[in-house]
């Protein structure tokens, strides 16, 4: 676990530098405020689209090798954001390396489950969560910091860090465990959309969980830029969603993953509230402990569902599952990304926005409640 725990760390470090210091610098180069969210958007779109090839990608050319593209396309073009000074070329580079950050968020899961006996895949998952956190809660903050400060630059070199992350990859896919024969009947492969179908429900929870928390990480410093607030209150979403993702997961081997998953949404629905409370009546402490309770339902939840989709797809179907969910997290924060923006520019202002989005959570509990239940435990 440990070299995949760097490779973790090399590889998102690039995306979350660049997640949201990125709108921020399309902003100084000419993009109005409501479109600045289109290179998030962009970036995702490319990554959903890619998302459903790297299983046939990996059934081709094996895991290595797929592995190896995915974070040479992540990390190669980051400095290429320096060459071009235009909105455009932004978004023409920021989907290039979607391709690769499809790779990367399919295969990861899917490698950390393999690593580990299947009793302890939801503990896998979370240690595997821990490691993207470590760069969400240091690159997020520092990025937005120095692109605020005019470095923008520094973020595009280092950008770069899934490079480094290379010569791990041979010791990594070595180490992977073979899948474990289910328990009852033999679990044959399926079509993809039979798959996508069992997981269905439960992939449309964590969409809309990743919008919401998608929307707030690309314009929490949109909506307050003046001051630390954005910086900090990101921090604590960083933080609060890495320590639940890790112990909601240790949770779910032990106890089940059915009460997790209610606890988590309706957590995080309250949280997004209260943020929303605290933009309109500029209370620093309301969006901080908002933004702490959005992290402990957004780490929660995507536990629970990519636990749950591994079961409600079967065996067999891992691969398949990971890259539908993967996709459905993808999809979500790009639409946070734009429909975030775009609402709030229209004359709604972020606190209506942010409020609405926790309404959605709140609509989506009987949903993942109806999931959970079919996946036992």
């Amino acid at each position: 676990m440990r070299g995949l725990a760097y490779l973790c760390v090399l590889a998102f470090a690039s995306f979350f530098l660049t997640l949201s210091s990125l709108p921020l610098y399309g902003i100084r180069i000419g993009a109005s405020a409501g479109a600045a969210g289109l290179v998030t958007t962009v970036m995702l779109l490319s990554t959903v689209g890619t998302q459903t090839l790297v299983p046939a990608l990996v059934n081709r050319f094996g895991p290595a090798r797929v592995l190896g593209a995915g974070l040479v396309a992540l990390g190669g073009p980051a400095p290429l954001y320096l060459i071009g000074h235009s909105f455009a070329w932004v978004l023409f580079v920021s989907a290039l390396r979607g391709l690769g950050f499809a790779v990367i968020t399919v295969l990861m899961p899917l490698v950390a489950s393999r690593l580990v006996p299947q009793g302890r895949r939801g503990e896998a998952i979370g240690i595997y969560g821990l490691a993207i956190a470590v760069p969400n809660l240091a690159a997020v903050p520092v990025g937005v910091a120095l692109t605020a400060a005019g470095h923008f630059s520094v973020v595009a070199v280092v950008a770069a860090a899934p490079l480094l992350a290379l010569p791990l990859i041979r010791s990594i896919t070595r180490s992977m465990r073979p899948v474990d024969a289910p328990a009852g009947p033999v679990d044959h492969p399926v079509d993809a959309v039979a798959t996508v179908r069992r997981i269905s429900g439960i992939t449309a929870v964590l969409l809309v969980m990743t919008l919401s928390g998608g929307g707030v990480l690309t314009f929490l410093p949109v909506a307050r830029p003046e001051g630390s607030l954005a910086t900090v209150g990101l921090l604590v979403f960083g933080a609060t969603g890495a320590l639940a993702r890790w112990r909601v997961g240790v949770l779910a081997d032990r106890f089940g993953h059915r009460g997790l998953l209610a606890v988590s949404l309706l957590i995080g629905a309250a949280g997004l509230g209260l943020v929303a409370a605290g933009l309109s009546a500029s209370s620093a402490t309301a969006v901080l402990v908002g933004a702490a309770a959005l992290g402990i339902g957004y780490g929660g939840a995507q536990n629970v569902t990519l636990l749950v989709a591994f079961v409600l797809a079967g065996p067999a179907n891992v691969t398949t599952a990971s890259a539908v969910w993967n996709a459905a997290y993808d999809a979500g924060t790009a639409i946070g990304a734009l429909l975030v923006g775009l609402v709030a520019a229209g004359g709604v202002g972020y606190p209506w926005t942010f409020a609405g989005c926790a309404v959605l959570i709140a609509l989506s509990l009987p949903l993942g409640v109806r999931a959970a239940h079919r996946a036992g435990r």
